[in-house]
């Protein structure tokens, strides 16, 4: 659904894009992680046909974004970070508006409104005007309107920023049900918990070049290294007996617990399990130690002073 190969923005002599690989398939979400400058703007706006490229090229849903930027348009929905609402309409007005502008039929405009501003709690408020509404509710708005005409690519700028923790919560839940659907996300944000939760694919931009690229596990492995696990037992209990399979490093050890870096996991983790069954030892608790996506983050962006292209 979304294609690019040396994808490449030059304002004057500056290289605010420089060399993007993507692909992202029909039911994905990616996660477009950085600073800001960092490219991530620039980057969607020639995902949305809104920038040609400098070099390289790009197809969303099966459209170049230079050749049928009309296409492009119409098969996406965009959440930006200015939303451009206007004012003096009321949400009703407002999505009525952009139903035509999608060339929806007067039903499946009306229809899609009403369930579109009933999921987003916008029903009671759909005849104040927008300039009445909190940040937050003008954020719900601007996405109902990124998906008024039911678009088979979103791309979501700080989709949950501004919003209370419950409607964040419902925005998130939205997110992953559209992927179940086979639509594909593509989200730029700074809340790395919630893109954690949400992500199939994250890329970490900096100076407008991809850093690196994976799952979540796959970025685990390559930034942080082989997984840590704690053995802890719920007695005092001599660890030295256990013999360590090959390919596991003792870390750490106390009376009552130890710490091991494993490279293959899946091999010697029921290795270990079966060694101490053997032996009768009382492990109270057998667990990775949790690794979050902002210590691959921070890890990533501290390595990139020294900038080197890592794919």
């Amino acid at each position: 659904m979304i294609e690019t190969h040396d994808l490449s923005k030059q304002f004057n002599d500056f290289w605010a894009v420089d060399g993007v690989d993507l692909s992202v398939g029909s039911g994905q979400i990616l996660a477009l992680l950085g600073q800001n400058g960092a490219g991530k703007t620039t980057t969607v706006r020639m995902l949305t046909a809104l920038l040609n490229p400098s070099r390289g090229w790009a197809r969303v849903a099966g459209y170049d974004v230079v050749k049928s930027g009309r296409d492009v348009r119409s098969s996406i929905g965009v959440l930006t970070e200015h939303h451009g609402l206007y004012m003096r309409m009321t949400a009703a007005e407002y999505l009525e508006f952009f139903g035509q502008v999608y060339g929806l039929d007067p039903q499946a405009r009306s229809l899609r409104s009403e369930h579109l501003l009933e999921y987003f709690g916008l029903a009671e408020a759909a005849y104040r005007r927008i300039g009445e509404y909190s940040k937050g509710m003008r954020q719900k708005l601007a996405l109902a309107r990124a998906m008024i005409h039911n678009p088979g690519v979103l791309l979501l700028d700080e989709p949950t920023s501004a919003m209370d923790p419950e409607s964040a919560r419902l925005v998130r839940d939205e997110i992953a049900r559209l992927k179940s659907s086979q639509r594909t996300v593509v989200i730029c944000s700074h809340n790395l918990s919630e893109v954690e939760v949400l992500a199939d694919q994250i890329a970490i931009i900096y100076r407008g070049r991809i850093l690196t690229q994976g799952s979540l596990d796959e970025l685990k492995l390559r930034v942080l290294g082989a997984p840590e696990y704690e053995i802890r037992f719920s007695v005092n209990w001599d660890s030295s007996r256990l013999e360590l399979p090959p390919g596991v490093d003792l870390l750490t050890r106390t009376a009552n617990s130890l710490t091991v870096r494993v490279a293959r996991p899946q091999e010697s983790n029921p290795i270990m399990m079966h060694r101490l069954s053997t032996l009768s030892a009382p492990v109270m608790a057998f667990q990775e130690e949790a690794r979050s996506l902002e210590e691959i983050y921070l890890k990533v962006m501290s390595d990139a002073k020294g900038y080197t292209n890592v794919h």
